[in-house]
């Protein structure tokens, strides 16, 4: 490694780049990854039989014909069946986002499998023959030293091999090259940029012709009400009814209107349904340890007066204890002379604050105390659903037919600009309501503030990188500890291990934490759906992995000095493509160490599903309610926002460096970790983890545009990488590429995104005709490929009619039911509404109420305050 003058100060370059010139580092990190990925998969072979609610929990479709295949419970038969799932059962019983999100893992299988050939087979065997002695030069500060057999090309100082007609360019088997033949092997570096590129558009393209043909059948086959639904925003005061839109919508002769949301500003009852649930969840955790404790006090006694011969009058006890706790529960308020706190000794007590500024405490029964509460809530939600609200400028207008619906988005309806825009809309589970009401301004401005903010977080993260990688760094741990130092010198497996698995492992483990942080920070941006949301995170997190893990270390090679490059490429911009090249070439070895750590070592615990496996313990002992445990059941959330970008990253760092010196290596793993991806999530989003968002297949767009970004650098890259090597006719060849990959941007965002978004009215079919192949206008006739997907989906109901069934377009706080509290193993029924409209001597739960305190006393619950019994103490 590099020191400063100072011997004791640590170069910052080798807190990142591991400093060893040993072959070995990649084999130990191959044997790391092994070891992890293996242990890994051994486990979920073992504990997926043993724990179906979590491995296999995701909710079966009903249809047989269209559900997917029980997989074996043996050790490791489930794989082959996972192999034969086909893409269309996929689509049924997966749907589309899951479909689009493994299109894109085969996609670049088939893609990383033709590259990784080619590099094989032609550019390896010429960078190891041009490439292996030619001489270096710093390229900053331009002091000439000879290359050798060792890895000096990688792991030493930032050099480059140069062409100059006063250097000794000689190989060691004696001859001179002729420094034409010399330079001519980098016109197979500009004949497979070309290449490279042509295939990966290829690909894009092709694939985006399959996902939108998949698509549209998909969307076209089924007719449900988000379907028929869509957005109108921007409304003028005047048309603020819902009378008033659905005239207007139907002069435009375009079809007839089923129905009109107009969004109001729900807030006040909104909030009210979410203060009657958190007191329903609390209520509920009283009564959960007011029973742990008298099943405790049950089974003191029973144990003390248990006899040999009195097991069966213990049983009856303990049935006829159960049968008053039953009793308890249809009667939670009863008089004093019933109150089960009296009868059967102490029951939870909470401390509540009263009188003038809230100074005096009293110490009340907390059952009590939230029964009374709770029903007082009930009280103000149906009041609250009685009240007129004032109209937002959003309305959500459902159309008699899809057709219909479709051209109504895709058309103007105003002249004015911002007036009367149509746009699709999301599921009614997926829809944020409390965002439907809110002013276009604040959530504009919450938008861009989170974005900024967001944005210099991920600029400032550089530096906790670079710190934590400087902590692990083999130079500071010489420095601080050098008696460890010491030891790992005399174990050199152990110090390989550390040095190159350590600075990834730090990269991997801050890509993972960061995104929980962006997922928060983007469910607060005013999104109007969750699909919204979680197409924002995959932009978001992709920013934040590229930035954070290429771009930063591409041009300084650590945080600490990144700032001082960037602004000496200010001064002189000459110097990028000369650093630039330098840098991405040092940083291969640490790059395939990434992918296969990634790929190898951490994939399998992803199906694994190591957090959720961790945190269920936790999770656990936090529960209390059966309402708890009942959401423990529920299957585990796949957000693609999480794994995707990762995806993204390494399908762009196999691009950077698929021409470069060790580009067969990174390609070849690249392939290993798509593989294994493609295997691990289409278990995931199938088997183990359910998909709430609806977005229809979007990432696809968010997907292809990031694909370019890296063909654009790619392209930056070897343009550096050619031109220092003096080589400026090759390098300037490859120069056309940029503006031409930028114009298949623009030439897919024209062409294929409007089909991404929305159905074509070709595409859409008839639901009276859906079974006749002879009425149905089929767009896609023609073409060779047979479109079984619709005829499998026609078969039955697709994944989104399924879910959709029986939903409409209605704020839930307006029609929610209210629930009672769930005390024992089953749920209670919902509570009637007509319960709370009873005269003042009953309940909302159907049971006599509590005996209020006086108008003029300074404890009423309306007022904030609470009932409190007249047996409780003062403090």
């Amino acid at each position: 490694m590099r020191l400063d003058d100072d011997p004791d100060k640590c170069n910052p370059e080798d807190y990142i780049k591991p400093p060893s010139k040993n072959r070995r580092d990649l084999e130990v990190q191959l044997v790391l990854s092994l070891i992890l990925g293996v242990s890994a998969l051994i486990a979920f072979c073992i504990l997926r039989p043993r724990w179906p609610s979590l491995y296999s929990a995701r909710k079966r479709r009903p249809d047989q014909n269209i559900g997917l295949p029980a997989l074996p419970n043996s050790f490791f038969g489930w794989m082959p069946k996972l192999y034969r799932v086909t893409e269309e059962q996929i689509l049924a019983s997966a749907g589309l986002d899951a479909f689009v999100f493994l299109a894109f893992f085969k996609m670049a299988i088939r893609l990383f499998m033709a590259m990784s050939f080619f590099a094989v087979v032609v550019l390896w065997p010429i960078n190891s023959h041009y490439r292996h002695f030619q001489p270096y030069i710093d390229v900053l500060g331009g002091n000439q030293s000879s290359g050798d057999d060792d890895e000096s090309d990688l792991y030493g100082p930032v050099r480059l091999p140069i062409y100059s007609h006063g250097l000794d360019s000689d190989p060691p088997g004696g001859g001179h090259k002729d420094r034409s033949s010399e330079k001519s092997f980098l016109w197979a570096y500009v004949a497979f940029t070309y290449f490279f590129v042509a295939l990966t558009i290829y690909s894009i393209n092709w694939e985006t012709f399959r996902i939108v043909r998949f698509r549209q059948d998909y969307l076209g086959s089924q007719s449900t009400v988000t379907d028929r639904t869509f957005r109108l925003t921007g409304i003028p005061m005047r048309l603020r009814s819902e009378e008033k839109l659905k005239n207007l919508i139907e002069r435009l002769d375009i079809g007839l209107v089923d129905s009109v949301t107009l969004c109001r500003n729900w807030k006040e009852l909104d909030e009210v349904v979410e203060h009657r649930d958190q007191t329903l969840r609390k209520l509920e955790a009283a009564w959960a340890k007011y029973l742990k404790h008298q099943q405790t006090v049950t089974k003191h006694h029973s144990d003390a007066t248990q006899t040999p011969n009195d097991d069966e009058s213990v049983a009856d006890a303990r049935n006829h204890r159960g049968d008053e706790e039953s009793g308890e529960n249809s009667h939670l308020l009863a008089s004093d002379s019933n109150r089960p706190h009296i009868l059967e000794g102490d029951r939870p007590e909470i401390f509540i604050r009263y009188g003038p500024l809230k100074l005096r405490t009293r110490r009340v029964d907390a059952i009590d105390y939230y029964e009374e509460k709770l029903r007082r809530l009930d009280e103000k939600v149906i009041e609250a659903r009685k009240k007129e609200y004032e109209a937002a400028d959003m309305a959500l207008v459902t159309m008699d037919s899809v057709a219909s619906c479709q051209m109504v988005i895709q058309a103007r309806i105003d002249p004015r600009p911002g007036r009367l825009l149509t746009k699709s809309t999301p599921s009614p589970s997926d829809l944020v309501w409390k965002n439907t009401y809110a002013l276009r301004g604040v959530r504009r401005l919450k938008s861009w503030a989170i974005t900024l903010f967001i944005t210099f977080l991920t600029l400032i993260w550089i530096f906790p990188t670079a710190i934590l990688a400087s902590w692990l760094s083999i130079c500071t741990i010489k420095r601080v500890l050098p008696s460890f130092y010491t030891w790992l010198s005399d174990h050199p497996l152990i110090l390989s291990l550390f040095q190159n698995g350590a600075p990834t492992l730090v990269v991997s483990l801050l890509n993972v934490a960061v995104p929980y942080l962006y997922d928060f920070l983007s469910n607060h941006q005013g999104m109007i759906s969750q699909g919204d949301v979680e197409l924002s995170l995959i932009s978001k997190n992709f920013f934040f992995t590229f930035f954070n893990t290429f771009f930063v270390f591409a041009v300084s090679r650590t945080g600490f000095d990144f700032w001082s490059v960037l602004r000496d490429f200010l001064k002189d911009t000459s110097k990028i493509p000369a650093v630039i090249a330098s840098d991405v070439e040092e940083l291969s070895i640490f790059y395939i160490s990434f992918i296969m750590l990634q790929g190898i070592g951490l994939m399998p615990f992803r199906i694994l599903e190591v957090g959720s496996v961790f945190l269920f313990p936790m999770y656990r002992m936090m529960s209390s309610t059966p309402r708890d445990y009942a959401e423990l059941r529920n299957p585990p959330v796949f957000q693609y926002g999480f794994y995707l970008p990762t995806a993204l990253l390494v399908f762009n760092l196999c691009l950077i460096y698929s021409v470069l010196k060790w580009g067969f290596v990174i390609l070849v793993f690249g392939t290993i970790y798509f593989v294994l991806g493609y295997f691990t999530f289409k278990y995931m989003v199938m088997y183990a983890m359910d998909q709430p968002q609806h977005a229809t297949g979007g990432a696809w767009r968010i997907i292809c545009y990031r694909i370019v970004v890296g063909l654009v650098v790619f392209e930056v890259v070897m343009v550096g990488q050619i031109a220092s090597l003096a080589a400026f006719v090759q390098s300037v060849t490859i120069l056309p590429l940029i503006p031409f990959t930028i114009w298949y941007s623009v030439y897919f965002k024209r062409r294929f995104e409007p089909l991404t978004k929305y159905i074509a009215l070709r595409a859409i079919k008839s639901g009276n005709h859906a079974d006749s192949e002879e009425a149905v206008d089929d767009a896609f006739e023609g073409e060779d490929e047979p479109r079984q997907s619709q005829a499998l989906l026609r078969r039955g109901s697709t994944l989104d009619e399924f879910k959709e069934k029986g939903l409409v377009f209605v704020n839930p706080s307006l029609v929610v039911p209210l629930h009672q509290p769930w005390i024992y193993n089953d749920p209670p029924p919902p509570l009637a509404t007509g319960d709370t409209e009873t005269d003042g001597d009953q309940s909302s739960h159907g049971q006599p109420a509590l005996i209020l305190p006086n108008a003029d006393s300074s404890l009423g619950i309306g007022d904030d305050n609470v009932w409190m019994d007249n047996g409780r103490r003062d403090n």
